[in-house]
């Protein structure tokens, strides 16, 4: 089995520096342009299934990848991005927020102890999702044989390199950039990075 483990592409949330979490936010100009270049540079691999966010800007990345080739899609709810509750919507900055930005500060700088917001998630939340995601994934036979485009978010996608890498720094020394990809090999229960954050651009 071989996934590519994608980022979204950007939205105008992302260029404001906005907390999205699952607010519903589509692709800008930049983030279609940034989709469109990885497709062509993806346009030979012959993807078996797509598994994507339900998030409108995960999947729309994931169909400009993919182009006009014909391939099954599942919508997977559990690799959607983190839910930031009531923080959703404001400025990464909130300097009129502050408790918002000491919190958003410790979500990039301190993760394992960041405190999910009202009606938010925790990153362990995120990891406990995802990683249930993983297991089920990497047990289906009928999939060993597989190569994967996993259409995700910038925490989601880390948390579900978490199974792989293990990391204590869940970041793994950077946010993803959008389109980034993880290309990881799975057999017999064993993963492998093949190429980290790969980006086409």
């Amino acid at each position: 089995m071989r996934l590519y483990i994608m980022r979204h592409g950007e939205t105008s949330w992302n260029a404001l520096k906005k907390i999205q979490g699952i607010a519903d936010i589509p692709l800008n100009e930049k983030g279609r342009a940034l989709a469109k270049v990885t497709g062509e540079a993806l346009k030979e691999i012959k993807f078996d299934l797509v598994i994507t966010s339900p998030l409108c800007r995960a999947k729309e990345t994931a169909r400009l990848v993919i182009g006009d080739r014909q391939v099954p899609w599942i919508e997977e709810p559990r690799i959607q991005e983190i839910c930031f509750g009531i923080m959703e919507g404001t400025q990464e900055s909130a300097s009129d927020r502050p408790q918002y930005s000491e919190n958003l500060h410790r979500f990039y700088a301190d993760p394992w102890n960041y405190t999910a917001p009202q009606d938010g998630e925790s990153i362990m939340d995120v990891c406990k999702r995802t990683k249930e995601f993983w297991e089920e994934l990497v047990k289906k036979q009928e999939y060993e044989n597989y190569t994967i485009l996993i259409s995700s978010h910038g925490c989601a996608s880390r948390a579900i390199m978490q199974n792989v890498y293990g990391d204590h720094d869940f970041w793994h020394g950077e946010v993803p950039p959008n389109c980034s990809v993880n290309i990881v090999d799975v057999k017999d229960g064993e993963s492998v990075v093949v190429e980290a954050d790969r980006v086409y651009y």
